[in-house]
């Protein structure tokens, strides 16, 4: 894999992992001891790999069938599912963020990782390198949940609306990119 496809992939990554970051800054200002941060962030970066390899592995199966068609859906998959990040902040009002135990935290990671399915599915469409991928997405996730978790001990505020604004706004311009490409 070469730097024109590893930054790409990076990038996309972060964009992914935003929303669990948004999310962890609303869950972090729950008292949670660091013991329950680490093992939340773990769980998301878990999905964050498995979601997107069932993505992939469709998106693989329907790219040998469709090809052109697949790439297209791939690409408005990514721009869709960033309109629909970017819309979410505009909400009115916000849930409260659930407790990360048991089903908790289960709702809470398949909740973050849902978007990285529809990613999965677009980047198994563009056949891009998947484990590099998966860890990509894994690791992105798991740090930047941490990461929301700790500074929403420490902060409130309104980052984790504009980190969820951005996220989308990058899904949005990596599905333009794939559709006018």
């Amino acid at each position: 894999m070469y730097l024109g496809q590893l930054v790409p992939l990076i990038i996309m990554a972060i964009a992914l992992g935003m929303d669990a970051f948004s999310v962890g800054l609303g869950m972090g200002l729950q008292l949670l001891r660091l013991k329950r941060i680490f093992f939340i962030g773990i769980t998301v970066g878990l999905f964050h790999i498995i979601m997107p390899f069932i993505g992939i592995v469709l998106g693989n199966f329907i790219s040998t069938k469709l090809e052109d068609i697949a790439v297209l859906a791939g690409g408005l998959l990514l721009f869709t599912l960033g309109i629909h990040m970017v819309l979410q902040t505009f909400q009115a009002e916000r849930k409260s963020p659930m407790k990360p135990i048991g089903i908790g935290l289960f709702l809470f990671a398949i909740s973050v990782s849902l978007d990285s399915f529809s990613v999965g599915l677009s980047l198994g469409m563009s056949g891009v390198k998947t484990f590099i991928a998966l860890l990509l997405f894994g690791g992105f996730s798991m740090a930047l949940t941490w990461a929301g978790l700790l500074l929403g001990k420490r902060a409130r505020g309104l980052l984790g609306v504009y980190s969820e604004m951005c996220g989308g706004i990058i899904l949005c311009a990596f599905g333009l990119r794939i559709i006018f490409g």
